[in-house]
């Protein structure tokens, strides 16, 4: 088992990088610990969000001032990347963003081979979908769907969604990883048990498909945002450890 180095989150690194995928050129920050390290942890952001998502930055901080480097990268159609986001946004378009941040860190920099991943909402989703190709070390998801009808716009959510009509969702957003779950282990996942966008129904059924070793953490009250900063402080904690027990 890896040991935890004690490393001070100001030497961290932060760099600005790109890749291409699909003629897409992709913008993402990687954080590297001021020691050197073959363990990188790859985040993907939520439909809506990007890769300067406050959830995904204080991960990177903390992985990276215990010696994990960390990479995030904002999907075609999201933040600084290229592409329209009606236009690109699907499930296997997200999943090939993420095969190429993963080859990009195995290919490009000297921080391989040990990945870990890491999504919250669809980007759980994406990383649990690639999860066979890319062999990860370890995945912590957060409000991951296992079907999309759980994201398709009603009164109740339409303004966490974006206020897409449901025939984006229909047309672009059609998914069901319900086969793939099985092929997934070393899973910490977290679900709210209020949460309103994707119930946490999900979260038992990925929980129940996936292989050992696995961890569910329901939290209490919990949203889809993890809006609660007792949950947050758990998740970076949580999740911190999953990556060294297992990177």
């Amino acid at each position: 088992m890896p040991q935890k180095m004690t490393v001070s989150p100001s030497q961290t690194t932060i760099t600005q990088i790109d890749f291409m995928v699909d003629g897409f050129r992709l913008m993402g920050t990687l954080y590297r610990p001021s020691l050197r390290t073959n363990r990188t942890v790859i985040g993907c952001h939520g439909l809506l969000s990007d890769r300067t998502s406050p959830k995904q930055i204080d991960l990177a901080r903390r992985c990276t001032a215990t010696g994990i480097a960390y990479l995030a990268f904002d999907h075609r159609g999201c933040g600084q990347s290229d592409g329209d986001f009606e236009m690109v946004t699907t499930l296997a378009a997200r999943s090939r963003d993420l095969l190429a941040a993963a080859e990009f860190i195995r290919t490009t920099t000297d921080l391989g081979p040990r990945l870990g991943l890491f999504g919250s909402s669809m980007g759980g989703t994406v990383c649990l979908a690639m999860a066979k190709q890319i062999k990860p070390w370890a995945i912590v998801t957060v409000a991951a769907p296992i079907k999309s009808a759980s994201i398709i716009p009603t009164e109740k959510n339409a303004k966490d969604t974006g206020n897409f009509p449901p025939s984006f969702y229909r047309q672009k957003l059609q998914f069901d990883i319900t086969d793939t779950v099985s092929d997934v282990d070393n899973l910490l996942l977290f679900h709210g048990d209020a949460d309103e966008t994707v119930p946490v129904s999900h979260g038992h059924e990925i929980h129940s498909l996936a292989s050992q070793p696995k961890k569910i953490i329901i939290q209490k009250s919990g949203d889809h945002r993890m809006s609660n900063p007792v949950h947050q402080r758990e998740f970076i904690r949580e999740t911190v450890d999953w990556y060294h027990a297992r990177m």
